[in-house]
């Protein structure tokens, strides 16, 4: 499923437009990265955490080269599925 379909699978639901659901979902998303940029967990009961995780700067080396190189520290978005959701995708 593509954002798309999940924009028209939500209209659905909610008895709305597409592009009242797609607006909807492009805010719900934004606001999800907006926080994590910010350094905040955003907790979903029953569906799962998102999460930045800061990775530290580390030595690489490149597989056809063989040199080493050096990884610069970011920071990556994590997201950890709740039990409800876990219980979901397994029944």
């Amino acid at each position: 499923m593509n954002k798309k379909e999940l924009a028209a699978a939500v209209a659905g639901k909610c008895d709305i437009s597409n592009a009242q659901a797609a607006d909807m979902l492009d805010a719900t998303l934004d606001c999800i990265a907006g926080a994590m940029k910010d350094g905040n967990e955003v907790r979903l009961l029953g569906f799962g955490n998102f999460v930045s995780v800061h990775r530290a700067a580390r030595t690489a080396r490149n597989p056809q080269t063989g040199d080493t190189i050096q990884v610069a520290a970011t920071n990556v978005p994590k997201f950890k599925p709740g039990k409800a959701l876990k219980e979901t995708v397994n029944s």
